[in-house]
């Protein structure tokens, strides 16, 4: 299975978006899953359901530290994974993303009624993990 495939299934399974970035590409890069999925849980709805930066896109900035630590491509990979998910959606952050505010109890609310998290998220982790795949060749 690819890992993109792997990401958006770990999603659908209950996973936030960051840890299923993470997890997915965790043992390929010397972490175990229980333990991408520990240090990724802060960063899914946009860092602590706060709307900024897609967790989806946070976890797979994680999978570049990992495959490249403290290398000037890190740096490089990180922001190209950020301008292409920004070309295909328009946006990073999960509050543009989502069309509503989910660190108010409106605007959860909205999501959870509108099924935002099952219509939209399940596109911007195959969107993060397809190009974060691409990159970490």
């Amino acid at each position: 299975m690819k890992r993109t495939d792997e990401a958006v299934n770990s999603f659908k399974n209950g996973l936030n978006c960051s840890q299923a970035l993470l997890s997915a590409f965790s043992e390929d890069l010397g972490l175990d899953k229980e333990t991408a999925a520990k240090i990724a849980s802060g960063f899914g709805g946009g860092m602590g359901c706060t709307g900024e930066t897609c967790g989806a896109v946070t976890g797979a900035v994680m999978v570049i530290g990992l495959k490249h630590g403290k290398s000037g491509k890190a740096t490089a990979f990180s922001r190209e994974l950020m301008e292409r998910f920004r070309d295909r959606n328009g946006f990073v952050t999960c509050r543009a993303l989502l069309e509503c505010d989910i660190s108010t109890e409106e605007g959860m609310a909205k999501a959870r009624r509108d099924n935002l998290f099952s219509s939209r998220c399940p596109k911007f982790v195959e969107d993060a993990a397809g190009i974060v795949e691409e990159l970490v060749k």
